[in-house]
């Protein structure tokens, strides 16, 4: 079973395979995991269902967060064991000079306490980590992102976090016009809204990116040989 199964009908899959959509891409040599926004602000301090978690945070997406979590937990564990980069490409507080159309559209973005913009404790950055404060939804625009993974050699990108439908997906789309090869861990991205993040999981799978279970991807990876 697909995340999208029973919300993207069987005919407009059979569709995509007619046209020869959803070939995939595998991993290279060099794999660098994304962990793109998992702060507080889009979880809240402790798993809570939706409307107890946005008391907290408005832009809490509740305890479906809390479940890409544990995931993420498993795959940087497996990239520490790996001596593999990870990239922490976040929202930083706005400014009030640089608040854009972001301000417009989503104006609780703007009032999100200290603790909100914190990492999550258990996923959080160490010592050699790339933290790459950002914008925009793409982890890409405005960033030097790009010239990170060249330099660290990366071939391949793992994309965790949040949202499915926003910042997930822009810097899938991104990182694959960047010729990178993609994959994301349908269990370990998270959205406020199912059937946007089931959607959006279809949409990438067919045109930028692998998608697969947090499982599948650790077992991949096992051919690949680690750093450490």
């Amino acid at each position: 079973m697909k995340p999208w199964d029973g919300i993207i009908s069987e005919e407009e899959q059979r569709a995509y395979r007619a046209a020869g959509f959803g070939k995939p891409t595998g991993f290279g040599s060099r794999p660098g995991l994304f962990i793109i926004d998992v702060q507080y602000r889009t979880v809240g301090t402790k798993p809570m269902p939706f409307w107890e978690a946005i008391k907290e945070f408005p832009t809490s997406c509740g305890d479906v967060g809390w479940n890409a979590v544990a995931n993420i937990e498993k795959l940087v564990k497996r990239f520490r064991t790996a001596g593999w980069p990870i990239f922490y490409p976040y929202v930083a507080p706005k400014e009030e000079f640089d608040t854009g159309r972001l301000a417009d559209k989503v104006p609780a973005l703007m009032t999100v306490s200290k603790k909100g913009y914190e990492f999550v404790a258990e996923i959080a950055p160490q010592a050699g980590d790339t933290l790459v404060p950002k914008k925009h939804p793409s982890a890409f625009f405005g960033t030097p992102l790009v010239s990170y993974l060249v330099d660290k050699g990366v071939d391949s990108i793992i994309v965790t976090g949040c949202t499915t439908s926003g910042c997930v997906r822009g810097s899938v789309v991104d990182a694959f016009a960047y010729n990178f090869r993609v994959a994301v861990c349908n269990d370990a991205v998270y959205d406020r809204s199912h059937v946007s993040h089931c959607v959006n999981l279809f949409d990438m799978s067919e045109k930028y990116a692998d998608v697969m279970t947090t499982d599948q991807c650790i077992q991949a990876l096992s051919a690949v040989r680690s750093a450490a």
